[in-house]
Order: C-alpha cells, then sequence, then structure tokens
C-alpha cells in the first residue's frame, strides 16, 4: 500500500471515531462553576475625628453647654472657644495675627468698634440665609464682613428705695445729672478701660454733639461725679441698688441689670430693686456682631457656625448667658426679661465711621478733662 494511501485510510478512520464519540454524548456539557479564590474583606473605614473650629471672643462670651453639643453633633465638630479679653483687646489680637489667624470666627466685636475691624480687613464676607430674620437697623455693614447677633443698650440705673426714701425725682435727661440735687450721687466708668464707660460717653457725644459733649463732661465733675476703672467696681462696690453696699444711686449699666437682679436674687423678689432710665438720647445701643476671619481654613464649618449662631436655639439661649437681647425679634424671650428687661425707643447715635475717626481723640479729650 502506498504511504499516501495508508495516511488517507488512517485519518478517515479517526474522523469515523470522533464522530461516533460525539453522537454518544449529551447534547449540552454542564458547566462547573469553579472554586471562588478566597479575598480578602475590605475593613469598615473608621469615621473621621471632628473638625475643630475656633472662635475667638471677648471674656464676658457665655453660652449653654447644651447649645454647643447641639452644634458639635449636627457637624461632627469640636468648637474652641478663645477668650482674648475685652472688645478691644481682642479686637487688636484679630488684627495683628490677620496674616495667621488665630481662629476661624471672630464673635464679639461691636458698634464701638466695627469700623476698625472692616478697617483693617479682617472679615470675610459671607451673606448667611439667617440673615433674612435679623431687622434692618442692626445691619451696619452692606457686605456682610460682620454680621449682627445681638444687642443692648447702656444707660443709667438708678437705686429704686433711695429716691423714694428722699422723695426725688429720678433723673430724665442727661441734663439732669449736673443739676444741683444729684451732685455727689452718680459713679460712671472709664471710656478708656471700659466697655459701658465708652458706650456711655459716646451717647454724650450723640446727646449733645462732638462739640459741645465735653461741656456736659466737665459740669459733671463740678458735680462730683465718681469714675472707676470697670463697671464691676462701679456697680457691685459703689452702687447703692445692687445688694445696698454703695453710696451712689446712680450707675452706668445696662437696661437688663434690673432682669438679672431678679434673676439672680439669692432671696426670690417680685420686684427689681434697681431701674433702668430709657429716656430719649439717654443710652447708647451696643450691637454685638459675628465674622470669618479671612484666610479660615474651615470657611465651610465657619459658615455653619454664623447661620448657626443668627438660629434660634443660640439666639433663645443668649438673654440668660450674656443679657443681651437676641438680634432675631422672633426669639422668644425669658420671662424676667419680659417682665424687666428694658429697651429703650430713642438711644443716642453715633456712627460707626465716625466713632472710629474720633474714638481717640474724644477718650483724649475726656482723659484730660475728667482724670487730670
Amino acid at each position: 500500500m502506498k504511504r499516501t494511501t495508508y495516511v488517507l485510510l488512517l485519518t478517515t478512520l479517526v474522523i469515523l471515531a470522533l464522530a461516533a464519540l460525539t453522537a454518544c454524548q449529551p447534547a449540552t456539557m454542564p458547566t462547573v462553576a469553579p472554586t471562588p479564590t478566597p479575598t480578602s474583606v475590605a475593613p469598615t473605614p473608621t469615621p473621621a475625628g471632628p473638625r475643630e473650629l475656633k472662635v475667638m471672643t471677648h471674656d464676658s462670651f457665655d453660652i449653654s453647654e447644651e447649645v454647643i453639643k447641639a452644634f458639635e453633633e449636627k457637624y461632627n465638630a469640636k468648637l474652641t472657644f478663645l477668650k482674648s479679653g475685652d472688645t478691644g483687646t481682642a479686637l487688636n489680637k484679630a488684627i495683628l495675627s490677620k496674616d495667621a489667624p488665630l481662629a476661624d470666627v471672630f464673635y464679639g466685636v461691636d458698634n464701638t468698634f466695627l469700623s476698625r475691624a472692616l478697617d483693617a480687613g479682617i472679615f470675610e464676607p459671607y451673606a448667611s440665609p439667617m440673615l433674612a430674620h435679623i431687622p434692618d437697623n442692626l445691619k451696619m455693614d452692606p457686605e456682610n464682613r460682620a454680621l449682627p447677633v445681638d444687642y443692648g443698650d447702656v444707660c443709667l440705673n438708678y437705686d429704686k428705695t433711695y429716691f423714694q426714701e428722699k422723695n426725688l425725682a429720678v433723673p430724665q435727661t442727661l441734663e439732669d445729672l449736673t443739676k444741683p440735687e444729684y451732685k455727689d450721687l452718680l459713679v460712671v466708668e472709664n471710656p478708656a478701660t471700659s466697655s459701658p464707660g465708652l458706650a456711655f460717653m459716646l451717647a454724650t457725644v450723640g446727646h449733645f454733639g462732638p462739640d459741645k459733649f465735653m461741656d456736659f463732661w466737665k459740669a459733671l465733675r463740678e458735680n462730683d461725679v465718681l469714675v472707676v476703672d470697670d463697671w464691676n467696681t462701679a456697680y457691685f462696690t459703689h452702687f447703692s441698688g445692687s445688694a445696698g453696699k454703695g453710696a451712689y444711686p446712680l450707675v452706668v449699666s445696662y437696661a437688663t441689670s434690673p432682669a438679672a437682679e431678679v434673676y439672680f436674687a439669692e432671696t426670690p423678689i417680685e420686684e427689681p430693686p434697681t431701674g433702668a432710665i430709657i429716656a430719649p438720647e439717654t443710652c447708647f445701643r451696643q450691637v454685638e456682631f459675628v465674622g470669618i476671619l479671612k484666610g479660615t481654613k474651615n470657611r465651610d464649618l465657619a459658615e455653619k457656625f454664623v447661620d448657626y449662631m443668627l438660629d434660634l436655639p443660640f439666639q433663645q439661649d443668649i438673654p440668660l448667658h450674656m443679657w443681651v437681647f437676641p438680634a432675631r425679634p422672633d426669639a422668644e424671650l425669658p420671662e424676667v426679661f419680659v417682665k424687666f428687661a428694658k429697651v429703650a425707643e430713642k438711644p443716642a447715635y453715633v456712627s460707626p465711621e465716625d466713632i472710629a475717626q474720633h474714638r481717640d481723640e474724644w477718650i483724649k479729650a475726656w482723659t484730660e478733662v475728667m482724670l487730670r
């Protein structure tokens, strides 16, 4: 047999054998799933820790722990408050550190220092949606770098018992304070060292004018006004109406002070022993602001905190902690505020621009006359 014929015959036999084998198999072969290769289980991610938000304030800042914790829990944040002295001192620190800010937010600059803060450029603009709830008369920066949080009136306070026992009328104007019957009855704070002292001096500027207000102070000096460095000394040491220890029945304080007398009384009382004089142009309204510090690395969280300060839970916590009125008129006030805290209908007014331009000049003139 030739080799070619043999190869062809062998090939044919192989083909026939394969065909017969295929015919004996099922139409489809079952597929066997491969054994899965074990894979490592991805670990559960660890939640990120709370972000710290630093808030620079003056030393009088106070708010309840419940309100602070509510914000921290909602935004996974940790609030750190940097109390930095009185308003002027705190603002100085913020200005000096503006290229490397110490905090993300600054609260507590008021209208006596507002223009200085704005001129220094320490704040970033932020038009919070909560501004819709704030009255226009409290908004003093059209660029929304400083947003109003609260306000209060610095006014004369008087000892009710003293005036009743002496059958003496309570003074109703600044001019009254220079009359002989009020000689040696008034204690005031130094405007160079005291926020209410500065506010009261500005009330006299607003009422008498920048060219005449020192004539009033000269007359007060002749009427034996007492000047002290701070509110605590004036109110708790020299004023006769608070605990009855002092000798002066008139003091520069706040229109909310009578409400505080009731709230903090060791023995419950129905009426405050003091009153606030809120006659036209005898008070000066302080408005306090919050702003986001330029250069913050937490801009989004800072915005949330500013919103929170203007929201009702924070606003309604203000009165009994800082003894001023919340900026929002729809914030519910505690009963002691409703009954005894006052608001001046016509406070004396000096624009923030005039204050910024002349504050140091006016304080210097006051100092030369009153402390020489």
